[in-house]
């Protein structure tokens, strides 16, 4: 499975970023994906997952309101739409797929398989 992320870049505080990943695996729907970040200096964290229909998201306490994980699995893609960019949501941004179709979400970096390059964002003050 290769993924490919993109649409980081550099944006104010209070603006708004869409990140997309793009899947190659034809059964992507059959996984669940997430969302993490690595900021400079720290280790990468969770940001949000979705089940693999998209029924089901999960997101962590700082991105709660603000962020929203979505997916298109005719498109093989999962998006996540990033609003009110505060500088601590700096980071290199992260998509994974989960290693084994289950129903359910995680927001555990273990359970990830397989992880896209990554793509920057950065948000200034």
């Amino acid at each position: 499975v290769q993924l490919q992320a993109s649409g980081g870049g550099l944006v104010q505080a209070g603006g708004s970023l869409r990140l997309s990943c793009a899947a190659s695996e034809r059964t992507f729907s059959s996984y669940g994906m997430g969302w993490f970040r690595q900021a400079p200096g720290k280790e990468r964290e969770f940001v949000a997952a979705i089940n693999r229909s998209g029924g089901g998201t999960y997101y962590a306490d700082s991105v709660k309101g603000r962020f929203t994980i979505s997916r298109d699995n005719a498109k093989n893609t999962v998006y996540l739409q990033m609003n009110s960019l505060n500088a601590e949501d700096t980071a290199v941004y992260y998509c994974a797929q989960r290693r084994r179709s289950t129903l359910g979400i995680s927001y555990d970096q273990a359970d990830y398989g397989y992880w896209g390059q990554g793509t920057l964002v950065t948000v200034s003050s």
